[in-house]
This record gives C-alpha cells, structure tokens and sequence, in this order.
C-alpha cells in the first residue's frame, strides 16, 4: 500500500461554498479527514448554484467537493467538541474574531484558515461582493474582450475553485509550521488576492516597469491573436509565444511571405491590423478540420489544442489513456481525479458525499509535535533546486520561497528563462532581458545562478546541488530530464532524501506526452475556454489561471509529500500536471454534462446563482460598474433603487429574473448610464447588493483593500530599480513582515555566491566556467 501523505490529520470544515469546499477536497483527497458542519439545511450548495436540483437529491457540484466527508450539523458546541483533536479548522467568515481567538488560546497548535472575499482585516472586508464582482476588482474582467464591447468576465467561477487552492496551500504550511514547532496559525485567505494572483498577469508590475522604462502602458482590453479560430468542423486553439513559434505558424498556414512582414511581428501590431491578420488565418483554418490542424501543429512543435467542451472532453485520446476521468461514487458521473501523483499515492480513493449530519467521525490524535524555532516561516530551512522557466513552475517556487525556503534558480545563459524576453524595454537596450514582466513577478526572493545543464561541467555542478538540496523541481517537457542525465534514478542515487517535482504540461506518459503546453493551451483543452466569451461568439482564453494554478497544485503535492518525509525520512518523485490541476478547477461543466445531461456554454457576463448580473456602462470614457444579484434581498434593494415604477415587485425568484434579464439589463444600463461608476458601486453596496468598478489590471497597484493588507511588496532591482511585486494572497499571523523583500534574481547574479561559497569553487575555477560558456550573464 503506498503510504497516505495525510493519514491521521483531522480537519474540520465550517464553511459553504465551494472554495472552502474546495479547499478541505484537497486536503481529504491526499488522506485527511474531513468532517464538514453545515447548517441544518445543508450547505446551499446541496441544492445547486441555481437551487434547482431535484428535491431530495444533492447537486453533482456539491458531491464532487464533499466526497468522503463526513457531515455534522453546525453548532457552537460541536465546533468546540470536535476543535479539541482536529489540525485545521477551515472556516468562511461565520466566525467572529472573538470566537477564532478563543479556539486558538484552547488549542494552541490548531490552524484556523479563513477564506473571505476581501480577507478578515482592510476597508473592505466585509462588504457585499461575489466572484463575478472581485473578477472585476482584481484588473481580471477589464483586461478581456475588444476594446470596442463591453468588458468580459472569465467564466466558470475560476476565482472560487483558485481561492480553495491557495487556502489548501496556506492550510498545509501552517500544519507543518504546527508539527514541527507546537505552534498553531491563522491564514486569512482573500479571494480579491487569489484572484489578482491568477486571473491577471502582473499587470501592476508590467505597468510600473514600463513608466521605469520611459515607455508607460495605455490600459485596454485585448485578445490573443490569433487565439481560438473557426476551423471546417469546429475551433482550434493556438499559443503563439515566441518568435519561432510565429514563424512556424506562418509556415504552417502557407503564408511564409508574412514571416518579415512588421504589421504581424509582434502581439500589439497584430492587434492594431487584426482584421486583416485574421482574415488571413481563417482563409486557412476554415478549409481545414480540426483533427488536421492540431497534427500538422503539433509536428512543429507549435502549441495547439482541440478546443475541449464538456461533451467531448471524456473522450479525448489523451485522457482516456491516462485514466484522468473516474466514476464519482455517488451518482457515477464523470469527475476528475486526483491532478498529482507522490511516489506511488494517487489521492485517496472517492467515497461517497454525505446526507446532512452522515458519517463517522473518530477521535482524532495530533502528531507530536517538534521544537523548532516558531518565529521562523514555515519552510525555514528548507533547500529548492528550481529548474523551472515561464510561469507555472516559478509561481510554486515563488510560493516557496515567501514561506521561507532558499531557492537556487538555475538557467543556462544560452537558454535563459524566457519569460525574461517579454521585456518593457527593446531587445538591444542595456540589460532588457531583466525588465521582463512575468519573470520580474514570479522569480522575486530567489537566488539566482546559470549553468548549462549539456555540459559535463554544467551536469556535475547541478548533481553536487543536488546532494544537499531537499527538492528539485522542474517544469521540462518530460523528455529533457531524462536526455540532461537527471532521472530520477540518478538524482535518488545522489540523495535519498530528495524530493523530485517535475510539472509536466500533459503528463509523464500518454499521447501527448511530448507536446509542447502552455497555460492557454490548458485553458483551450480544458473546456475553461468554452465558458468565457459572448453566447453567440468563440470561445475565449480566460488568460493568466492555469499557470499559477498549476503551480498551486504542484506546491500543495510538495507539502503533503513533505509532511510524508518528516515521518520516514525518504524522498519521493511527484508528478503534478498542469492539464489535471486545470481540468479539477474546471470540473464544472463536465460534471453537469455528465450527471444531469446539462451543457453549460458561455454566456457573456451571466452566469449561474445571479440576475441580473452584468457590466454596465456609466458616464465618462469607458466606464463600468459591475452588478450581481444573488439573492432577493439583493433584488428588492435594486428595485427600490432604479425606480418603484418600474414592472418588478421585488420579490421575483432567480428564474423569473433570469426569464426576465434583457429587460432588467436595459432598465439597470438606464440608470446608470448618467451617473459616474465610483458612485453607482458605493450606493449600491451601500444597499447591500454585490457591485464595483471595472478597473484594468494595472489599477491593482492603488487599491486601498490590498494596500492595507501589503500584498504588493517593495523590492529594489539592481537594473529595474524600486518596483512592488504581488506576495501571497494570504496572511500568517506568525509573519507579520511582507512575504517578498528581495527582488528576482538577475541572470547569474549569485553564481559566485552559490558556486563558490556553497559547492567551494575557486576563483580561477569560477573564471574558467565562465570562458567555457557553463556559466554566463549575457544570453546567448
């Protein structure tokens, strides 16, 4: 049997909703138990986001989350009866400071996880809000769609599924904190931070290194071009991120007369000839099925996907090959399983979900607890060999290294991580490959040095890190570790102790194994895509989740697999890949597909659980508000607001203002249109109905809620200068300093550091490393 990575943590979850849902998923899934108090009438999420499912019955959603929970009716009490064994306490803003307080002075190696929209502390905390209202506060919705339509949500309520995410990764260090010290933690989890972590991409970084630059942003909408195309039978999806990749595709599609043409070099002047481009892609796509466009692409190593819905996605080669999807125990719909594997552990087999107060629930032990020093982060001590490039990888070792661990980024100059190359200064200027964006925002903390892993040179220095490292983690396709000599076998051999990350984009083995992914190529195969867009236009990229997603994902295997070497000592191999980590934050649909028969589609900016819910347009220059009604409450206030008159009572259930949404969305457009945002969010969430202003990305860098909270953190770059770079979407309340005080690394800037005063490299061994090319800090 492999062994169980959580086996005898007990958790208790006193929250509804899917990211608390979400969360505690993750944790019973890797072996804890799970008792879940709800209120007497069950979590609302038993009845479905539209509380429609069939009386007496729970919704597939809910028993997707909750299986192999138990279940307990919420009272004072029983959270205190249970507080008393219990590891973790995940909890969603029902209890009040007050009541947290005592549990942690009762209990003082308890971890208490809190998850709220705008966390527990701030101006904000405690107003009205949803996730469609946060998509627009975190810069997420007013980055997407064309500048001439109204701004576009990302479907699928991604914020909630990424927020559980964080919570599980917040939940595990703490615990680990709490084994090794005695010492329990609160984590005050924001949804407002997890979203601004994934569901842009650093756009208040990208913004201030290019006013640094002399060269600042104009804010607006855009979309990926080419991104989602028509094909002869469906849509296909492409990534075109580098210059190669361009140059292939314009080979691909018998175009290679465009390859030098400057109107379609880059993103932004494809953008300002779009039509033109476009035209000149579907010519093509359009005379081409599907299935031929994703061969031909994929031979050239550019990254294309079958664009995935919830009716095909069971069937694809890949997935069936790989055993992805598994019966749910209690309905038999198709779900995801477990995105992870540690050593031989592939997740806790599903049980069935609970009836309301089902299940048994043992008197649990905590572990004996260490005497390590409780002042230090939670993974103080803690070695990380970073192999990784682009986002993914980066954002779990960034993840990492806020929480303590020394993190070595390891790059070849003549391959560098390229995200350093999406700079805001031109190829050519002093130094521009450190002004990159995303590399500026994943890769602050670490320390940084360069090797060419194909040397001899290059491949022994690496193993001799690795002798002394306790995690070596890489995002390669699967094929590079093993041509570079870095099995596993050979990296267990130098150290038993070691724990190997690899975070291929498809998987270790299965078909599409060797194709090249990235994040909006999940996002394409997912069928996250097929939810975001307007109902009678192509699907869109939701662009920025996956990536950090994954990495998410890949940190919480990392923990739980350490949580397994702190009781045998051994190290282990983890595969976490980036389609599984989507597919699970994604289960959605396919979940409603396949239980019920029910497709979900994107729908513009509607969605399940509200209505009206929608962007609306307010005076001045491309100003928005947007507004969600949840309840009747929400309903009855928004009524009063526009106008007695008007043909509502105020009472309408959800399906009547559904039945009813054209007609509130011109009624609410009406009224809004003369007033000025700022003002129509605050009087609507003065009336108790979740609204605020669509803002670009960029805007993120002056919001008082996440100002007050520090999650943007100073860092001063020895090129870029003085910049502020998103931390954790999360606190600890034992650190109360900022996560990030250093910023990334530039291209071998510790070389000498790490080379020579860790491995004990000489002065004339470092210069000669240097005259080989192993080392370097100039690419190329």
């Amino acid at each position: 049997m492999a062994p169980v990575p959580l086996a005898g943590v007990t958790v208790v979850e006193a929250s509804c909703g899917v990211p608390g849902g979400y969360c505690t998923k993750l944790l019973r899934d890797a072996g804890a138990t799970v008792v879940k108090l709800e209120p007497a009438g069950g979590d609302p999420l038993r009845r479905g986001r539209d509380g429609d499912a069939a009386p007496g019955t729970d919704s597939a959603l809910f028993r997707y989350l909750a299986a192999g929970k138990a279940s307990r009716v919420f009272a004072a009490e029983t959270l205190r009866g249970l507080a008393e064994t219990a590891d973790i306490l995940v909890e969603d803003g029902r209890l009040t400071d007050d009541e947290i307080a005592g549990l942690r002075a009762a209990h003082p190696a308890l971890v208490v996880v809190s998850i709220t929209p705008y966390g527990r502390t701030g101006p904000h905390a405690g107003r009205p809000a949803t996730e469609f209202t946060l998509q627009a506060e975190c810069g997420s919705t007013g980055g997407r769609g064309l500048a001439t339509e109204s701004p576009l949500q990302a479907g699928g309520h991604i914020g909630e599924w990424v927020s559980g995410g964080y919570a599980s990764v917040a939940a595990l260090a703490a615990l680990l904190r709490a084994r090794r010290t005695g010492h329990g933690d609160h984590a005050d989890v924001s949804m407002l931070e997890s979203m601004a972590s994934t569901m842009q991409t650093y756009g208040s970084v990208a913004a201030s290194l290019f006013r640094a630059a002399g060269n600042p942003l104009t804010s607006g909408r855009t979309v990926e071009i080419p991104s989602i195309e028509p094909t002869a039978d469906g849509w296909v999806g492409f990534c075109l991120g580098t210059g190669q990749q361009l140059q292939d595709f314009l080979l691909m599609i018998e175009r290679p007369d465009l390859i030098d043409d400057p109107r379609f070099a880059t993103m932004g002047e494809r953008a300002r000839h779009r039509d033109e481009f476009l035209d000149i892609v579907r010519t093509w796509t359009t005379k081409q099925r599907t299935a031929d466009i994703v061969a031909f692409a994929g031979a050239l190593r550019i990254p294309v996907a079958d664009v995935g819905t919830p009716t095909t996605l069971t069937s694809v080669d890949h997935f069936v090959e790989r055993g992805v999807f598994v019966a749910n125990p209690r309905g038999g719909f198709a779900q995801p399983r477990v995105p992870y594997r540690i050593g031989e552990f592939r997740g806790e087999a599903f049980a069935p979900a609970p009836d309301v107060g089902e299940g048994d629930v043992a008197a649990g032990t905590r572990a004996p607890a260490g005497t390590a020093d409780p002042s230090a982060r939670p993974l103080a001590g803690l070695r990380v060999l970073d192999l990784t490039a682009f986002w993914a990888g980066p954002s779990a070792t960034l993840t990492l290294a806020a929480l303590g661990a020394d993190v070595v980024k390891v790059e070849s100059h003549r391959r560098p991580d390229g995200m350093r190359f999406a700079s805001a200064r031109r190829a050519g200027d002093d130094r521009w490959w450190e002004w990159g964006m995303v590399y500026f925002g994943a890769n602050p903390g670490k320390r940084g040095i360069t090797l060419d892993l194909g040397t001899p040179e290059g491949h022994d220095l690496v193993l001799r890190l690795a002798e002394t490292a306790d995690v070596v983690i890489e995002n390669f396709s699967p094929r590079v570790m093993d041509n570079l000599g870095l099995t596993w076998a050979t990296l267990h051999a130098r150290n038993p102790r070691l724990i190997l990350l690899r975070m291929p984009a498809f998987g270790l083995d299965g078909p599409w194994r060797d194709r090249t992914g990235f994040a909006q190529t999940m996002e394409q195969v997912s069928g996250m895509a097929w939810m975001t867009g307007r109902a009678d236009g192509p699907p869109l990229i939701p662009r920025g989740p996956c990536d950090p997603n994954a990495g998410t994902h890949a940190v919480f295997a990392l923990l739980a697999a350490l949580a397994e070497r702190d009781r045998t000592g051994a190290g282990t191999m983890i595969e976490s890949t980036m389609v599984e980590a989507t597919l699970n934050v994604a289960a959605e649909s396919l979940i409603a597909w396949t239980a019920d028969g029910r497709e979900m589609r994107r729908d513009g900016n509607r969605g399940l659980g509200a209505a009206p819910q929608g962007v609306y347009r307010c005076a001045g220059d491309d100003a928005w508000v947007a507004v969600a009604v949840e309840s009747t409450a929400h309903w009855a206030a928004l009524v009063e607001l526009l106008d007695a008159s008007l043909p509502w009572r105020g009472d309408e259930d959800l399906a009547e203002r559904r039945a009813a949404h054209d007609a509130i969305d011109e009624a609410v457009g009406a009224w809004c249109a003369s007033r000025v945002a700022g003002d129509v969010a605050d009087q609507l969430r003065q009336a108790g109905i979740p609204a605020a202003v669509v803002v670009p990305p960029a805007a993120i860098e002056s919001d008082p809620q996440l100002e007050h909270r520090g999650f943007l953190n100073r860092v001063v770059h020895p090129v870029a200068g003085e910049h502020r770079v998103p931390g954790l979407p999360f606190r600890l309340a034992s650190v109360p300093e900022p996560w990030i005080d250093t910023a990334a690394p530039t291209l071998g800037e510790h070389n000498a550091a790490v080379l020579g005063g860790e491995l004990g490299l000489s002065d004339e061994e470092l210069a000669e490393l240097a005259e080989k090319g192993v080392t370097g800090t100039v690419p190329g």
